[in-house]
């Protein structure tokens, strides 16, 4: 029996109609493993998690594969962003047992919470060295059946060495004077010259080094650290991962030019990267970082402010289904929603008849750092955002996070403050009931 329905999160109720009989994260789940002396199969996710979403299709959404985990297994469904404490927690195990992690994350646990076994995505057939899920399913079966003392004892590994991170205790003293400079030593280190970030792709936009950064910029300014800092900046903004057409940012880069995104689209992500660009803007000048600040709080406050108050966590990386569908186009789409702007728009966003995805376009901006837009591409960018709006949007998780919020909140009274924008002031002390006060 499926026991999701009946839950507050929307991932969890996304796999509400799964074969798999579900449980939600607690006590009952571990009773049920300790009666029936089955391991309990973890997997946690979360709604805007385009390979959790194609995992679930490929598998939990199949009769047969849902089968042996029914027989074989408690199987267990976790929200990440409902439960950062669980996911916290079992991501150590993770990265202990397979030496890297990511979502969806599955673990497999002893009726006591012990993993002895790991992962991350497993496909629905056996492809390019990775078993399939039903192979690992198997052998995790074959292993506890038959050699269930390794496995516990494995466990018990397991959990000593997640209890080193776990034993660290809070320090006393404040760091001494030279940690931010280590830090901007290592930073200028694994800095890319050429397209900007930190180390290789998939490229993750990392706003606390930034800031920090920023910050050693204003102790002691440095053109090559601006270098750095403005290198990284301009190819993000320039790149898919920023959203040329409606503004903000999806989660990452998973090439090393930032063009081709992971398409969801974070809160916390946005409420980060909009501070991050504002704190440029007022460091080193640029206008066209207040522009992309400004862009970025836009989206916030256009398409996860939420009628009850609060901001939605997230938005999907996929529409109908599809990876990317709301934001892509072809060459014809753009020449036909840009009207008599559209040679302008097709060089500006490079457009072209092949497109750089799939036989599709991700708008981007080839000239990096170029981003003031003259008045012909404005006009295109808000036709092609006005014909945008009339797809299918990708799902919506309206989870309202108290951290993700005062992320939020904390950038709307800074960007305010900087800038003398009301609007922004007011949108941060709107209570829950829509009036500002």
């Amino acid at each position: 029996m499926n026991r999701l329905a009946g839950e507050s999160s929307p991932y969890l109720r996304q796999h509400a109609d799964n074969p798999v009989d579900w449980h939600p994260w607690g006590e009952d789940a571990f009773a049920e493993a300790r009666r029936t002396s089955r391991p309990v199969l973890l997997s946690v996710g979360y709604s805007a998690c385009h390979w959790c979403h194609v995992m679930a299709h490929e598998s939990f959404e199949d009769p047969e594969t849902a089968n042996l985990m029914n027989r074989w297994f408690v199987s267990v469904k976790v929200d990440r962003e409902e439960r950062p404490d669980v996911d916290a927690i079992y991501m150590d195990a993770v990265t202990a047992l397979a030496g890297r992690g990511g979502w969806p994350m599955t673990v497999f646990l002893d009726p006591e919470g012990r993993p002895f076994h790991a992962g991350t995505y497993w496909p629905k057939q056996e492809r390019g060295g990775m078993p399939s899920f039903r192979q690992v399913l198997t052998a995790v079966h074959e292993a506890w059946t038959d050699r269930r003392d390794d496995l516990s004892e494995m466990g018990s590994r397991v959990l000593d060495r997640m209890a080193v991170h776990a034993d660290l205790e809070p320090g006393e003293h404040l760091p001494p004077t030279g940690t931010l400079e280590q830090a901007v030593g290592v930073l200028r280190k694994q800095h890319d010259p050429h397209w900007g970030g930190f180390g290789g792709a998939p490229k993750f936009p990392q706003t606390m080094s930034l800031e920090a950064l920023l910050r050693r910029q204003v102790a002691a300014p440095d053109p090559s650290l601006a270098g750095v800092i403005g290198t990284t900046l301009d190819a993000m903004a320039s790149g898919g991962m920023a959203d040329q057409i409606g503004g903000g940012f999806a989660r990452y880069s998973v090439d090393e030019r930032w063009l081709v995104p992971h398409f969801e689209k974070m809160l916390y992500d946005n409420a980060l990267l909009a501070r991050t660009y504002l704190h440029a803007w007022q460091v080193l000048g640029h206008d066209r970082w207040l522009q992309v600040a400004e862009e970025a709080i836009g989206y916030v406050l256009r398409d996860l402010r939420l009628p009850g108050g609060g901001f939605a966590a997230a938005e999907d990386a996929d529409s109908e289904g599809v990876e990317g569908r709301f934001y892509v186009w072809s060459e014809p789409q753009v020449r036909t929603a840009s009207g008599p702007d559209a040679d302008e728009a097709i060089t500006w966003y490079g457009v072209s008849p092949e497109g750089n995805f799939e036989g599709s376009n991700i708008l981007h901006r080839p000239v990096r750092g170029d981003l003031l837009r003259p008045s012909g591409v404005e006009r295109a960018r808000q036709a092609l955002f006005d014909v945008r709006e009339l797809r299918v949007r990708p799902g919506l998780d309206d989870k309202v996070l108290t951290e993700w919020n005062g992320l939020m909140l904390a950038t709307l009274a800074e960007a305010a403050a900087a800038t003398g924008r009301e609007d922004w002031l007011m949108a941060a002390r709107e209570p829950p009931d829509g009036r500002t006060g």
